[in-house]
């Protein structure tokens, strides 16, 4: 039974697009057992989870972070090169969402209880802020925790005048060695609130921190991090998210079971209320090979859980999930997916690649205006360090050879 004696702390591990998966767990916490997150002396995330940490401490809706998540995969999925085509811009789109989903009082919420994972530029070092001067500057935070090297770009972001980039990198799972900390994690492996595949492996990988099994579905999961799945896929591992943080709670006697009424009838354990199946069904619009890659990566239980819990997801994250799959698309766009509109779109693609990613970058060069002369000299600076260090291991070996005639 987890102890409830001392205080006790929340971590989100890193995990790119599979973040929707952080976003279930949170749903499930806030609605089972919400004094684990009222109470929670810190609630702590690297990369995509620190935004699933900063969403739950500052009391954003959780359909609404759900939702920008699914969305943004979308925008990348319209992309021939998906996350790595020039005009997507991952970090844009992450600072948008944040500044439109934030309260304006978030710092006040999120100092001293919210901890982001950093890695700072120069050293490497792993850095935990948890104090904010105001919104932008936990926005800067987020970005800057989120930010993958080559992948968002090439010169990292800055906060309180520092560069830093993916938190993941340096710690991936922050204070996650302590007794009283709940890790969540959407990889299979040791972690207090992750997917227990059926596979026995007994390999594991661990990455700064988090421990990650040698099996299928999580070769799947890993593959996902960073080229998001179909949406319909995305909503299954948030129900997965939810349906795991259920048996944590369970297997340690957490459950709230005095919280607050849902508007629904309660369903029996492995049960689906019939208007989940009909939305999923209308909404899948790709072949069901991605499905049942999840479906496999999906943890096999022993249910012993009260069957009056429900399985669903919560009302309202169902529906802004739902909405968030749902394909609204124009003549235009239905044109486009015909099969030789989309061969020919295949073949011009060496002609319109090198058009786009022009006109991208005359784009990116516009909004880079306002820090050219920062940035810049922060490249000068780093540089002339380069130099200073070849020429200082060249000047050394250059002395060791005199030495030794």
């Amino acid at each position: 039974m987890f102890p409830l004696d001392s205080p006790w702390n929340i971590s989100f591990a890193g995990c790119g697009f599979l973040g929707i998966y952080h976003v279930g767990v949170a749903s499930c916490l806030v609605e089972r057992a919400p004094f684990l997150v009222h109470n929670a002396r810190h609630v702590y995330g690297a990369s995509a989870g620190a935004l699933t940490a900063t969403a739950l401490v500052t009391g954003v809706c959780l359909g609404d972070a759900g939702a920008s998540i699914i969305e943004v995969a979308k925008e990348a999925r319209k992309r021939y090169l998906g996350p790595m085509h020039p005009s997507f811009n991952l970090m844009k789109i992450v600072r948008h969402m944040l500044q439109r989903t934030l309260p304006d009082d978030c710092q006040d919420k999120a100092n001293g209880r919210l901890g982001i994972s950093l890695t700072k530029v120069t050293d490497g070092e792993n850095v935990l802020v948890s104090h904010y001067a105001n919104k932008e500057e936990l926005i800067q935070a987020c970005v800057c925790s989120a930010f993958i090297p080559v992948y968002c770009g090439l010169i990292p972001p800055t906060f309180q005048g520092v560069r830093y980039v993916d938190g993941g990198i340096s710690d991936n799972l922050p204070q996650y060695e302590l007794k009283n900390t709940i890790t969540v994690s959407p990889f299979s492996g040791e972690s207090d609130i992750c997917p227990r595949d059926s596979s026995t492996n007994i390999h594991e990988l661990r990455f700064t921190n988090t421990s990650i099994q040698f099996t299928l579905p999580n070769l799947y999961r890993v593959s996902r991090a960073l080229f998001p799945p179909d949406p319909m896929v995305m909503k299954a591992m948030c129900k997965q998210g939810y349906k795991d943080a259920l048996h944590f709670l369970e297997r340690n006697r957490l459950l709230d079971l005095n919280g607050p009424l849902r508007d629904r009838p309660l369903l029996a354990m492995g049960e689906e209320e019939e208007d989940c199946e009909e939305d999923e069904g209308e909404n899948k619009t790709e072949t069901e090979d991605e499905s049942h890659a999840e479906e496999n990566s999906s943890s096999v239980y022993d249910s012993s859980i009260d069957k009056h819990i429900i399985e669903c997801l919560p009302p309202i994250l169902h529906k802004a999930l739902v909405e968030a799959c749902m394909e609204r698309r124009s003549l235009v766009q239905s044109l486009s997916n015909l099969l030789p509109v989309r061969m020919a779109s295949a073949m011009m693609l060496p002609y319109t690649l090198p058009l786009e990613s022009a006109m991208s970058l005359i784009v990116r060069l516009l909004e880079w205006l306002p820090d050219v002369q920062e940035d810049v000299g922060w490249i000068r600076e780093q540089i002339f360090k380069i130099l200073q260090h070849v020429l200082g291991q060249a000047s050394k070996s250059f002395s060791q050879r005199v030495s030794a005639r």
